[in-house]
């Protein structure tokens, strides 16, 4: 097994979440204190294991390259400093974008790299290219790699190019927003040298049980379902991997009220601030979105408000007095 695989094997674990990056509602800057407090409270008070950097929710596309970078470094420094890790989305449709990223992320000490699936604009026949894709962005760096692919591409990569692409020694897992069909097989396919995980919270700890996965990569509920006073997700996750699968089951059951409240007033137009102003009623740091993206109406919030208060879940005493 290559170093990045055994790298990859024992730190490319446990509960992973992807930032939203907060920005300053009058400049629309980065505001880079409250995404420094927001990575210290969730690593530190929530029990996250790793966080994944500049991807969608963390609106990258509306970011210049010199702002990701500087959110690696931000994301990299509190990592360290909390004995945390941190992977950093490359993920870019221009290559040399791409190959800067990677290598700013391996300068600073980043412990992995994601990128995603390119758009292929008129390309039908897809596997070649996607696996030169792969192979000259690892060819270019020795930090591990991890793949990504979503609907968004346009397309899905099959288990079997996946598997493929995983013999290239240092591509060492993947995001793999499929159907489970598709991340069960890639799982058989490439078991001990690929870490194969998928972004549904929901289906996390049947994952854990069925498939034997080690790690969440990952998506915002670990932050957003969670608080310092309530964190069962992190409860469920340790019972699961204890093989407390009862006790795993009925705790996860137990957050379904929370789901229920987060998913059913989330707009469909509006992710990022639903998911920001979430934050802000969990004491975390929201901040704006950039354009195109929407503001919530304060009807929305009302909403939200609303649905926040009876979730059930438990807020810290310095809030919940609030």
């Amino acid at each position: 097994m290559s170093e990045a695989k055994e790298f990859a094997a024992a730190h490319l674990r446990g509960i992973w979440c992807a930032a939203l990056m907060p920005f300053a509602p009058d400049t629309h800057a980065m505001d880079e204190a409250g995404f420094r407090s927001n990575l210290t409270h969730w690593f530190t008070e929530l029990g996250i294991d790793g966080v994944f950097v500049s991807g969608k929710q963390g609106e990258f596309f509306s970011m210049s390259v010199a702002e990701r970078k500087r959110s690696f470094e931000i994301a990299v420094d509190v990592a360290r400093a909390t004995g945390k890790r941190s992977i950093l989305s490359a993920s870019d449709q221009n290559m040399d974008v791409v190959i800067e990223l990677a290598r700013h992320a391996e300068a600073i000490g980043g412990d992995f790299i994601v990128v995603h699936a390119p758009v292929l604009h008129f390309v039908h026949d897809r596997d070649e290219i996607l696996f030169e894709y792969y192979r000259h962005i690892a060819s270019q760096v020795r930090i591990g790699i991890c793949m990504w692919s979503h609907p968004d591409s346009g397309y899905l990569m099959s288990p079997e190019l996946c598997a493929r692409i995983a013999e290239i020694p240092n591509i060492v897992g993947i995001k793999y927003s499929v159907p489970r069909e598709m991340y069960a097989r890639l799982t058989e396919l490439t078991r001990g040298r690929l870490v194969v995980s998928t972004a549904s919270e929901e289906e996390w700890l049947d994952n854990i049980i069925d498939l034997g996965w080690s790690c969440y990569l990952c998506s915002s509920p670990p932050y957003l379902l969670q608080t310092a006073a309530d964190r069962r997700m992190r409860e469920y996750t340790d019972l699961a991997f204890a093989g407390r699968v009862a006790e795993a089951r009925a705790v996860s059951a137990s957050l379904d009220p929370v789901r229920h409240a987060l998913k059913s007033t989330r707009p469909g137009g509006k992710p990022q601030s639903h998911q920001k102003y979430w934050q802000q009623l969990l004491g975390q740091v929201g901040g704006a979105v950039r354009a195109p993206m929407l503001e919530l109406t304060e009807a929305e919030r009302a909403a939200t408000r609303a649905a926040f208060a009876g979730s059930g879940l438990k807020l810290p005493a310095r809030l919940a007095a609030e």
